[in-house]
C-alpha cells in the first residue's frame, strides 16, 4: 500500500489520539474490575471495557484502510490514577475519571468527525459519530451514578449530627424572617385604612329652619280681616 496522502495522513492523525484514549481506557478499566467487589459493579466495568474494546477495534481497521499502518505501534495507553478510600469513594472516583475520559473522547470524536466530513471521507465520519453517541450516552450514565456516589459517600463518611446542622441554621434563618414579615405586613395593611378615614370629609350640618315672629303673624291676621 503507497504511503497516505495529506489528507488521509491527517485523519490517521486523529484516529490515532482515538485509539490512545481508547487503549487508555481499556487498561483503566481491567485495573477496576480486579478491584471491584460487588458483582453488579463488575458486571458493569465489563460491559463498558468490552465497548471500549470494540471501539479500538473498529479504529484500528480504519487506521490500517487509510495506511496508517505503522502508526499504531507508537501509541502506548496510560493508566488512569487509581481511585483511594472506601469502596463507595473508589466507586467515585472512578466514576469521575471515566466522565473526565469521556468528554475528552467526545472533543476527539467530534474533531475527528467534522474534519472528515469536510475532506469527504463518509466512512471515518460515520465511525467518528457512532462511537461519539455511544460516549455520549456513557457520559450521561456517569453523571448519574456520581450524583448518586456523592450522596452515598457523604452519608459514609460524615456524621448524621453534622449533615444535619449544616441546613437547622438556615431553616431557623428563614423562620425569623416570617415573623419579622408578619408585623410589617399587619402595618402595611393598617396604614391605607387609616388614610381612608382621613380622606372622608365631615358631613356638614344642615341648618336648622328660622323660626317665624309673631310680629309676622299678627300682620298676616290683620291683613286678613281687611
Amino acid at each position: 500500500m503507497s504511503d497516505p496522502n495529506e489528507r488521509d495522513s491527517k485523519l490517521v492523525q486523529y484516529m490515532n489520539a482515538a485509539y490512545a484514549k481508547e487503549r487508555e481506557l481499556e487498561s483503566a478499566l481491567v485495573g477496576q474490575i480486579e478491584a471491584a467487589v460487588k458483582a453488579p459493579h463488575k458486571k458493569r466495568l465489563k460491559k463498558l471495557l468490552k465497548e471500549t474494546k470494540a471501539h479500538t477495534k473498529a479504529l484500528e481497521r480504519r487506521i490500517k484502510k487509510l495506511g496508517g499502518k505503522d502508526a499504531l505501534k507508537d501509541v502506548a495507553p496510560k493508566k488512569a490514577p487509581a481511585a483511594k478510600g472506601g469502596e463507595k469513594e473508589r466507586k467515585l472516583g472512578d466514576a469521575t475519571n471515566q466522565y473526565v475520559g469521556a468528554y475528552e473522547k467526545i472533543s476527539t470524536y467530534l474533531s475527528l468527525e467534522a474534519f472528515a466530513t469536510k475532506v469527504g471521507d463518509s466512512e471515518t465520519a460515520k465511525l467518528a459519530g457512532d462511537i461519539r453517541r455511544d460516549v455520549e450516552r456513557l457520559a450521561k450514565t456517569l453523571e448519574g451514578q456520581i450524583k448518586s456516589l456523592s450522596s452515598a459517600v457523604a452519608i459514609e463518611v460524615v456524621p448524621a449530627a453534622l449533615r444535619r446542622s449544616s441546613s437547622k441554621p438556615k431553616r431557623a434563618k428563614k423562620a425569623k424572617a416570617k415573623a419579622a414579615a408578619k408585623p410589617k405586613a399587619a402595618a402595611k395593611a393598617k396604614a391605607p385604612a387609616k388614610a381612608k378615614a382621613a380622606a372622608k370629609p365631615k358631613a356638614a350640618a344642615k341648618p336648622k329652619a328660622a323660626k317665624k315672629a309673631p310680629a309676622a303673624k299678627s300682620a298676616k291676621k290683620a291683613a286678613a280681616g281687611k
